[in-house]
């Protein structure tokens, strides 16, 4: 994750954006319109630095993705004991997780971002009640479920208070 000096012009209520990448935005802007960048600066594909996007700033989207990569773990535990099915349900509700608030941190729209972080959490939900039932079939220890659940808990409500303070 990048480091800011000053912050100076809010993104969001929660995000800032520091005075020296303001700049260069607005130059890179500015040359872009003009025609004076190659293609690849023009894109943001310039080869030695990738793409940010906003959403990897956000919080919530930090720790949907490490509980994501955690869900995709013990997905593969379950894989190792030939229930393929379950395995990939718990991936593809992990993902969704990091999916939705990234596509609808993509919109213009603080009304349709929520509707994404709704569609979010209710995987969270989804993924809660797959580690229970796992928990219950003796798939998943009690003390790793217990971590995933409680983690799981402080996740919705993290989603639940930005959700609140986006601007409609």
């Amino acid at each position: 994750m990048r480091r800011h000096r000053r912050l100076r012009q809010p993104l969001h209520p929660l995000l800032w954006i520091c005075g020296e990448c303001l700049a260069a935005k607005s130059k890179e802007q500015s040359a872009k319109r003009e025609g004076l960048l190659p293609l690849n600066r023009a894109t943001n594909l310039s080869s030695s630095r990738r793409p940010h996007f906003r959403f990897e700033d956000l919080e919530i989207w930090q720790l949907a993705r490490a509980l994501a990569v955690r869900f995709h773990r013990l997905a593969d535990e379950l894989d190792k004991r030939r229930l393929y099915r379950y395995a990939e349900q718990l991936r593809a509700a992990g993902l969704s997780l990091t999916n939705n608030i990234a596509e609808g941190s993509g919109s213009t729209h603080a009304q349709e971002f929520k509707q994404y972080l709704n569609i979010s959490r209710r995987s969270l939900f989804e993924d809660s009640s797959m580690l229970m039932v796992f928990e219950a079939l003796g798939l998943v220890s009690p003390e790793e479920t217990e971590g995933l659940l409680i983690d799981c808990d402080i996740l919705s409500r993290k989603i639940t208070n930005f959700s609140r303070s986006l601007r409609t």
